[in-house]
C-alpha cells in the first residue's frame, strides 16, 4: 500500500508540474504580446515615416509651386548646344534668365557705320526672343560684327547677327555664327499676307523648329517666305539706310547656295542695345 507521505509527495510534484505548466504558458503570452506590440511599434514608425515623406514631397511640390512665373512672365526654354557640337564659330555667353516679361515693349538701337536702326519689340508677341536679346546685347556679343549677307532678287533682306560674319543664308544650316543654344520660333505671321513685308526684321533659323538664335534679317522690300521664322519686330527709323546698302547691291558670293552675297556697302555694327521695358 502507498503510505501516506508517498501520496503527499506525488501530490506536491503534481502541483509544481501545473505551476511550471502555467509558467510556461504564461511566458509564452507575454512573448507573443512583446511580439504583437514591436511589429505594431515597427508599423507605426513605417506608416509615420510614409506620412513625414509624403508630406515632405508635398511641401516640396508647395514650394515649387509657392515660386512659380509670377503674372507679366513667361518661362522660356533655352536649348543648350551640347559641347561636341559645338564649333569654332559657337560664341558662349551663357543662357538668358529663364523668366522674361510677357507685358510693354523694348525698342532696339543697332548703331552701325552708316547710321542707327532703331525697331520697336511687342513683348506680348516675342517674350523669348526679345530676352535673348537683351542678354545677348548686355553681353556685347553683336559690337564690332558685319552684315554679312545681302539678297536683291526673290527677297529683299539684309541678315546680320552672326559674330564670326560666316553665315549662308537666312537658314544657317551648318549650325555656325551663334550663341552656345537655341530657342523656340514665336509670333509665326501664319495669317499674315505676304508674311514678311517691308520693315519687319525677323529671325533666322535652320528651317527645323527650335533653332532660333541669333542671326536676324531685316526686310526691306516684301519678300515671300514661309511663315516659319520668328517676327521680332518692326523698324521705326533708319529704313533708308537699309535700302541704300540694298541699292548697292551684294557680291553674288552666295549666289549657287543660299542666294545673294556680301553686302557690297558694308555695314558694321558698332553695337546693338536693348532699352528697358516700356508700358
Amino acid at each position: 500500500m502507498t503510505s501516506t507521505r508517498e501520496r503527499q509527495r506525488a501530490a506536491a510534484r503534481a502541483r509544481l508540474e501545473r505551476e511550471m505548466a502555467q509558467r510556461a504558458v504564461a511566458a509564452r503570452k507575454r512573448r507573443q504580446l512583446q511580439t504583437i506590440v514591436a511589429a505594431g511599434a515597427g508599423l507605426l514608425l513605417v506608416i509615420a515615416g510614409t506620412v513625414w515623406l509624403v508630406a515632405s514631397l508635398g511641401d516640396d511640390d508647395k514650394t515649387t509651386d509657392a515660386a512659380p512665373i509670377g503674372a507679366g512672365s513667361t518661362q522660356c526654354t533655352w536649348t543648350d548646344i551640347p559641347a561636341d557640337q559645338r564649333t569654332p564659330t559657337t560664341k558662349d555667353v551663357g543662357l538668358p534668365p529663364v523668366a522674361a516679361p510677357n507685358t510693354g515693349s523694348q525698342t532696339m538701337t543697332i548703331d552701325t557705320g552708316l547710321g542707327p536702326i532703331t525697331a520697336k519689340l511687342d513683348l506680348t508677341k516675342v517674350p523669348c526672343t526679345a530676352a535673348s536679346f537683351t542678354h545677348l546685347a548686355e553681353k556685347k556679343f553683336f559690337d564690332n560684327t558685319k552684315c554679312h549677307r545681302l539678297v536683291t532678287e526673290g527677297l529683299q533682306v539684309l541678315q546680320c547677327g552672326d559674330p564670326s560674319a560666316t553665315g549662308a543664308g537666312w537658314r544657317d544650316s551648318d549650325g555656325t555664327g551663334g550663341p552656345s543654344y537655341r530657342m523656340a520660333e514665336e509670333n509665326l505671321p501664319t495669317e499674315q499676307r505676304p508674311p514678311y513685308p517691308a520693315g519687319v526684321i525677323a529671325m533666322a533659323n535652320s528651317g527645323q523648329p527650335g533653332s532660333s538664335g541669333s542671326q536676324f534679317f531685316i526686310v526691306y522690300g516684301d519678300s515671300q517666305l514661309d511663315a516659319t521664322y520668328t517676327v521680332l519686330g518692326t523698324v521705326t527709323s533708319g529704313m533708308d539706310l537699309v535700302k541704300e546698302v540694298g541699292a548697292a547691291g551684294d557680291d553674288g558670293a552666295f549666289a549657287q547656295q543660299a542666294g545673294g552675297g556680301h553686302p557690297k556697302k558694308e555695314v558694321l555694327i558698332k553695337s546693338l542695345t536693348m532699352s528697358a521695358v516700356a508700358g
